[in-house]
């Protein structure tokens, strides 16, 4: 029988979303334009994201959260899109995660983040994943402190956990998280690579990771640098495709495929809303793509129209679109 779908798995928490004006000097006040609540982590926003895009696949989420209105909160949305949840635990034992965002004016976000119950996932959480999917993607990496703690044998217990949804017939998929100066970066990561079939990281994540300087001297993106560092990715053991974006576009490179770069279709700064959910919603059209064995760039291209989507919204959510209505906008795009 063949596969078909995507697990979700990792960090699950409701962003508090606030719109401001500007950014404070340090001690000052500025005021809240608009607040409101919506699912954050990378399992929802990309199983989200997939849902909206009515592409007909089967989609399923695992995690934990708490015994409170932000776990009820996450439950009804995944039920409202028809995700399973049936390996969406819940604990008294800690509170769901939850993270503060402040985006300004030009859609930049600064984070204020509680790990609460995502600090407890660890591999038993797994034990009964069974279902006939095909690709399971697990984020954040650095915010699951169980799942980042040392194995004796794989390195972390993340990694075993990939290696584990490997020999179950999956293929796996992983995703970072954005923390300057993080020393654990390269321990994390390396022993999780021979385990993936997909990595897909921003440019921030692949310098820390590579050491590699990401952007030339005028802020433009240093595109040989940036396939340096996928290169570099693709040959520690990942085993299909290797994707590093920015604003500006994304370099990939696959097994099969020559790298290549493909920008993305800027928005103007002032339709720009917020950028929560852009790496999530980028992505989820690059599983879909990987899912439906599309070419390298035709797969970029829809990540890239995702995240542009992403971006005309506040929240990770909101902004995603139909399968058909990116397509036509790439189409449009490509002439």
């Amino acid at each position: 029988m063949e596969r078909k779908g995507i697990i979700a798995a990792g960090n699950m928490l409701v962003d508090h979303v606030h719109q401001i004006r500007q950014w404070p000097e340090r001690g000052w006040l500025v005021e809240i334009v608009h607040s409101e609540r919506a699912t954050g982590g990378a399992p929802l926003n990309v199983l989200l994201t997939l849902a909206k895009m009515h592409a007909g696949l089967p989609l399923q989420a695992v995690g934990l959260i708490g015994e409170d209105n932000d776990g009820d909160y996450i439950t009804a949305m995944l039920d409202q899109y028809h995700i399973n949840r049936q390996l969406v635990q819940r604990t008294s034992s800690a509170p769901t995660s939850m993270t503060q965002v402040m985006t300004d004016a030009e859609g930049q976000r600064t984070f204020f983040h509680s790990p609460g119950a995502n600090r407890l996932l660890d591999l038993p959480a797994f034990e009964p994943l069974d279902a006939p999917l095909k690709i399971f993607h697990l984020g954040y990496l650095l915010l699951l402190e169980s799942l980042d703690r040392p194995d004796e044998v794989y390195g972390t217990r993340s990694a075993r956990l990939l290696a584990q949804m490997r020999e179950r017939g999956y293929e796996v998929s992983l995703d970072l998280v954005s923390r300057k100066g993080d020393p654990r970066y390269r321990p994390l990561v390396l022993p999780a690579l021979k385990h993936l079939d997909y990595l897909t990281i921003n440019e921030l994540e692949a310098s820390e990771f590579s050491g590699l300087e990401i952007r030339l001297p005028n802020g433009e993106p240093h595109v040989a640098n940036i396939a340096r560092a996928a290169s570099a990715l693709l040959d520690a053991g990942v085993r299909q495709r290797v994707v590093i974006h920015c604003p500006e576009g994304a370099w990939g490179v696959s097994r099969t495929e020559a790298g290549r770069w493909v920008p993305s279709w800027r928005l103007p700064p002032e339709e720009i809303i917020g950028s929560v959910g852009a790496g999530d919603a980028f992505c989820a059209g690059l599983l879909y793509g990987s899912h439906e064995r599309w070419p390298l760039t035709a797969s970029l291209q829809l990540a890239h129209a995702c995240a542009r989507a992403s971006l005309q919204a506040a929240n990770a959510i909101d902004g995603a679109k139909t399968l058909p209505e990116l397509q036509a906008f790439i189409q449009l795009q490509n002439g």
